[in-house]
């Protein structure tokens, strides 16, 4: 079926089904029959109304039969199946009442190890035995509500799935709040990584410490990138500092100039008139 539709079963015809035909739910449950798929067949399919239920679909067919019906007009031993949203439910149709079915639907999928007929079963992390006393099926998915076998209604239930892996540790029956963390099993939603919160910018002594190495510290007042101890900045080689003092280019002739005089004896205008005449000759 698709996701909001109904389905109505009816018991098949003949003789063998003849004990399930028009019981009352009771009336099967003292001998012991168990309603079973594999003895109905499916007579109506149709989509469901906004809001309708079990027992509104009842209270609208047993009014009238739809003529596309295959079967008879809607009676005791009936079922109805919805599916909504997914989530698939059975209902007998009983005298006054509508009984919720579990195990109607099996999907009996290979390799499956829980059914309704699985008693003494054992889960992981949990002490005792354990017995299916409902099913669903969500998203094309079957589970089992299962009851510790020793403690019976004193303890919580558990619902698993097919292979037995614990899906809700702790539940009373197939509720919403069950239904929703059965369908965060079946589409877990990954949560996005959050990113790293920006580190506050660290002193020169917390990224030595940091870097690992103690020695590290005699250029943590110069070194940036902090790769290697080499005594220059940056690791590249730093240039001369030139002194801020410009030398008199005039003061140079001039300390020159006494110097010659100095070695010749003279003084040093009679040294300055020489050189001139030895300029002017030239």
């Amino acid at each position: 079926m698709n996701l909001n539709q109904f389905a109505i079963y009816q018991v098949k015809m003949g003789a063998e089904f003849r004990p399930l035909r028009f019981r009352p739910y009771a009336e099967l449950q003292e001998k012991h029959l168990r309603v079973d798929v594999s003895n109905y067949e499916q007579v109506y399919l149709s989509q469901m109304a906004p809001g309708d239920s079990a027992q509104t679909i009842r209270e609208r067919l047993e009014k009238k039969m739809p003529k596309s019906s295959k079967g008879h007009s809607l009676s005791v031993s009936d079922v109805i199946v919805m599916n909504q949203a997914g989530v698939i439910s059975a209902y007998y149709v009983d005298k006054d009442r509508m009984v919720a079915l579990a195990g109607f639907l099996r999907l009996n999928a290979s390799g499956t190890l829980v059914s309704m007929e699985t008693t003494g079963f054992k889960i992981d992390g949990k002490p005792g035995t354990w017995l299916a006393c409902d099913d669903t099926i969500v998203d094309g998915r079957q589970f089992f509500l299962m009851q510790n076998e020793q403690m019976k209604n004193t303890a919580a239930c558990t619902i698993v799935n097919e292979s037995g892996k614990v899906v809700v540790s702790d539940a009373s029956r197939f509720d919403e709040a069950a239904i929703q963390q059965i369908r965060e099993f079946l589409h877990p939603v990954l949560v996005a990584q959050q990113p790293l919160p920006a580190r506050p910018p660290m002193e020169n002594w917390q990224k030595f410490y940091e870097n690992g190495e103690y020695l590290r510290s005699v250029e943590s007042s110069q070194e940036q990138n902090y790769s290697f101890v080499d005594g220059s900045r940056n690791n590249i080689k730093q240039p001369k500092q030139k002194n801020s003092k410009r030398e008199s280019v005039l003061k140079k002739l001039h300390d020159k100039q006494a110097a010659i005089a100095l070695r010749s004896g003279k003084t040093t205008p009679q040294a300055m008139m020489e050189q001139e005449a030895q300029r002017n000759r030239k």
